[in-house]
């Protein structure tokens, strides 16, 4: 929703700009790409076995999911032991917005998955050649990702966006 509404905020300021430019001001080529200003797609990345998570009982709303893959969509990479077109046969909702959901074969199987690394850091592990070195010092700088600090966010809901302080509404579309 964040990502959206920015995307349309952007849109908006651009077209009041090009609007609000003099007629001598205006280029044929401001008029063309306001004529043809279209919001790009937006879609969540995943992998399979993110995808998988949406049948796991009270850990998703109904309408969150709903939310996810008819509004904006999902591009789902396929992982080895997850079987993402069964999960979507599986769930009605899943297979009602299908023609939304983009699956995608990796040519090479590529084990690795967000979850693991935060399992290792959490036990303390190194992740090293895993993530970049840019990644793995953030996480240290901002101690995220350690025993401490699941044992501190232990039954907290967990929303970036309260970071920003940003009211999110639902869409309107």
């Amino acid at each position: 929703r964040h990502h959206y509404n920015e995307s349309l905020r952007l849109l908006q300021v651009m077209e009041k700009f090009i609007e609000n430019k003099q007629p001598t001001e205006r280029s044929t080529e401001d008029s063309i790409s306001y004529q043809h200003s279209v919001l790009p797609e937006l879609k969540l990345l995943c992998g399979a076995d993110f995808l998988q998570t949406f049948k796991t009982p009270n850990l998703w709303k109904e309408e969150h999911i709903k939310e996810i893959v008819e509004k904006f969509g999902l591009v789902c990479i396929s992982r080895a032991g997850s079987d993402p077109a069964q999960y979507i046969s599986e769930s009605g909702l899943l297979t009602k917005f299908q023609h939304n959901i983009f699956l995608v074969k990796e040519w090479i199987q590529n084990e690795i998955s967000a979850t693991q690394i935060r399992h290792a850091l959490c036990r303390g592990l190194s992740v090293k050649y895993l993530v970049p070195d840019s990644v793995i010092s953030y996480i240290a700088h901002h101690n995220i990702y350690t025993e401490e600090s699941e044992q501190k966010n232990e039954g907290d809901l967990l929303r970036p966006l309260k970071l920003h302080k940003t009211t999110v509404n639902p869409l309107n579309d």
